[in-house]
């Protein structure tokens, strides 16, 4: 399945329907990591016809009012094309935020998330295959400010779930000589900000 993943920063030649008919034609499914206009994701999945999977950012709060068309992915398990997702949305809180998580709390959603990962393995034989985050895990690409902070309950999904791929945004990438892929134990971690295109198989 080829995906088209953004997060955080609009990029001009994604808001282009010619352009994106003439390099994106090929997409099957948009992933947004947060910290993304409705209108921006919306006007990509219209001209690309694709489905949307999204997890919503720190500075996502206007979602109440106007979500994007498409799937949210926080806490649930999903199957789609022969592939199984599963999303956690959120920062680290640092204010008062309603899309921000203590790292307690971050862990606790992990854990109650065991249950449907349990049943689409038992169901379908398969674990997940690509979580979604808008935050990174604890010590892999984050920063050390407490809003750019990653949560540990990441890598605790990642020690017991064993996801093939994490994708997460947040934290920006100007400098071409950020690490933006990782890997721990099973599991392929990206910064797929500002976006990226990845084609995965089902095993």
């Amino acid at each position: 399945m080829k995906i088209l993943c953004v997060s955080d920063t609009v990029v001009p030649q994604l808001e282009s329907a010619v352009n994106l008919r003439r390099r994106y034609n090929d997409i099957q499914l948009i992933i947004s990591c947060g910290d993304m206009p409705s209108s921006y994701l919306e006007f990509m999945t219209t001209v690309l016809s694709v489905p949307l999977f999204y997890v919503r950012g720190n500075h996502d709060e206007r979602y109440t009012e106007k979500p994007p068309g498409g799937e949210n992915l926080h806490r649930r398990v999903v199957r789609h094309g022969g592939l199984t997702f599963a999303g956690l949305e959120g920062s680290m809180r640092y204010n008062r935020g309603d899309i921000q998580y203590s790292d307690s709390a971050m862990t606790w959603m992990v854990m109650r998330m065991g249950i449907s990962v349990g049943w689409t393995r038992w169901r379908s034989g398969r674990g997940v295959d690509v979580l979604v985050t808008h935050s990174p895990p604890a010590g892999i690409h984050d920063r050390d400010d407490l809003a750019h902070r990653g949560f540990s309950g990441l890598l605790r999904f990642m020690d017991w779930y064993r996801p093939r791929y994490l994708f997460h945004g947040h934290v920006h990438t100007w400098d071409r000589r950020d690490t933006v892929r990782t890997k721990y134990k099973d599991t392929c971690v990206m910064n797929i900000n500002p976006y990226t295109v990845l084609d995965i198989d089902p095993v």
